[in-house]
């Protein structure tokens, strides 16, 4: 079961691939004593096919105009409190602007969220939708440090990770709580066994600190960045610390930098329920009978009755797997990311009601990192780690099972799974550093923050308190409303516009503007 942050960024790409087949039928090393890292000289090249940890897969594809994607790889310190000591190895990944060399920029970072999520193969996978940047940008991603080929974190192999998704997440009774609380404790002692010596190291102001150390490595004065979901956080981190490096800057599908792990998982709760609710209605108001139910209560209704169904019997998922109620409701929960994969979810319901299974595993396996060989990416492993290390409160079984009331008001559906996700870091290995992220960033250059009414993983209100926090100046609140995880995606022409005015000609739109 994910860490209930795990559920703030999915890449959808291969799931698409995925379903439609269905239903058609970067090491480290040692610094030198005398060696400057920010003068190191980075060696690109035409990028590998991704490791196991990044998602596996074949090597990007050229883009439109015949140029291909370039890799590297950038020496950082292990521990950013010991600069001189070991370092290792973060990968990189760009494409070189297409436009005038005079109306070049600079470099634009981008990070696509999780935590844990993998840049190197998330932006060839997106790189059409961001052309239009190109023109004036490189574009640069990377494997944060903990992450694919930037020295992974490790935990539990394919096969046990097979059964450790298949676990009952929503436990009903003692021996099920029991059997849940020995399984996280396993994991989190698989992490530590395999990947002791990066676990302290991968907290979000570490990963800011190799950014601004990137901006350096790639020549830049300031750092334009373009963050999503996760990476909003790691933004904020970044101008908490480096005000004066930021350069131009947007934060879409924002996550709240005020809340604790567990109001972010309450929060989560409320999101994932109102898209639910948004699907359910977008059902019933077709032309078309909707296949999963007469109205938005009864779709929602079979749904709650399909869940305590499974959690009594499974049935069968991808071969040899089965469908279980946690692995249907990290499915639905899946498919609730993106408008474009509500068709999904009503297939998949509708096979799940008539005893299929496939289509909701296939996007609950999404969610989980596997893709069609049985290969998990460390996504997972990288989520639990990083969040476990920024996040100070650690939750214990009793703590949560008081809170499942409030939880369960506040989705009926997603309460039991994300209250019991907050148990993922009791027995973690390493100290949490803060109730919440510091993005505190007075003197900064302005940063266009947006929020999508209908988001379900980052709730709407979270970019109000990210530009709150921000500081008075620097936050610039834009609103989408839409349905889905983030706004620039959507293709809304109103926010791109906007987005683009700022990145490419460096106008701030005016505070609280409304795209719809």
């Amino acid at each position: 079961m994910p860490n209930p942050s795990r559920l703030r960024a999915a890449a959808l790409t291969a799931t698409a691939a995925a379903l439609s087949a269905l239903l058609a039928g970067c090491g480290g090393g040692s610094q030198e004593d005398d060696e400057d890292l920010s003068g190191q000289k980075l060696h690109w090249k035409n990028c590998p096919a991704p490791s196991e940890a990044e998602g596996g897969g074949a090597a990007p594809s050229p883009l439109p105009d015949g140029d291909e994607w370039q890799c590297a790889t950038m020496k950082a310190p292990l521990d950013w409190d010991d600069p001189e000591g070991d370092t290792i190895g973060l990968a990189l990944i760009r494409a070189e602007a297409d436009g005038a060399a005079d109306r070049r920029i600079g470099s634009l970072v981008f990070n696509f969220g999780g935590p844990g999520g993998s840049g190197v193969t998330t932006l060839p996978a997106f790189g059409q939708d961001y052309a239009k940047l190109r023109t004036r940008y490189d574009l640069v991603s990377f494997d944060p440090r903990g992450v694919g080929r930037s020295d992974p974190v490790e935990c539990l192999d394919d096969k046990q990770l097979d059964t450790y998704f298949q676990q009952d997440a929503t436990p009903d009774d003692r021996a099920e709580r029991t059997e849940f609380v020995d399984n996280t404790e396993e994991f989190n002692a698989a992490c530590e066994k395999h990947s002791k010596k990066i676990l302290p190291h991968v907290r979000t102001t570490d990963a800011a600190r190799d950014m601004d150390l990137m901006r350096q490595v790639l020549g830049d004065e300031k750092l334009h960045y373009f963050g999503i979901s996760y990476g909003t956080e790691l933004g904020g981190v970044y101008a908490h610390l480096f005000p004066r490096h930021v350069g131009r800057a947007v934060f879409d599908a924002v996550v709240d930098p005020t809340q604790t792990a567990e109001q972010g998982s309450l929060g989560q709760a409320k999101g994932f329920q109102l898209a639910l609710d948004n699907f359910a209605e977008d059902c019933v108001s077709k032309v078309e009978d909707c296949p999963v139910g007469d109205t938005a209560e009864d779709v929602e209704a079979r749904i709650a009755r399909l869940l305590k169904d499974l959690d009594r019997k499974p049935i069968p998922g991808v071969f040899p797997r089965e469908l279980t109620e946690t692995a249907a409701t990290g499915g639905i929960a899946q498919a609730l990311y993106s408008k474009d994969f509500w068709e999904y979810l009503t297939e998949g319901l509708e096979q799940a009601y008539d005893g299929d299974g496939r289509v909701l595993m296939v996007l609950s396996d999404a969610l989980n990192g596997r893709n069609e060989d049985g290969e998990y990416s460390n996504i997972t492993a990288a989520n639990v780690a990083i969040n476990c290390a920024d996040d100070k409160p650690r939750y214990d079984p009793a703590y949560v099972e008081d809170k499942l009331p409030e939880f369960r008001d506040a989705s009926p559906l997603f309460g039991d799974y994300l209250a019991w996700s907050m148990l993922s870091c009791t027995d973690w290995p390493v100290a949490g550093a803060a109730d919440h992220p510091d993005v505190h960033a007075p003197g900064a250059a302005p940063i266009l923050v947006i929020g999508n009414t209908g988001d379900p993983a980052t709730p709407y209100e979270g970019a109000g308190r990210m530009v709150d926090a921000l500081g008075k100046g620097v936050g610039v609140e834009l609103t989408y409303k839409g349905q889905g995880h983030g706004a620039y995606d959507s293709k809304n022409r109103c926010v791109q516009d906007a987005v683009h005015g700022y990145l490419l000609d460096g106008k701030v739109p005016a505070a609280k503007t409304v795209c719809s």
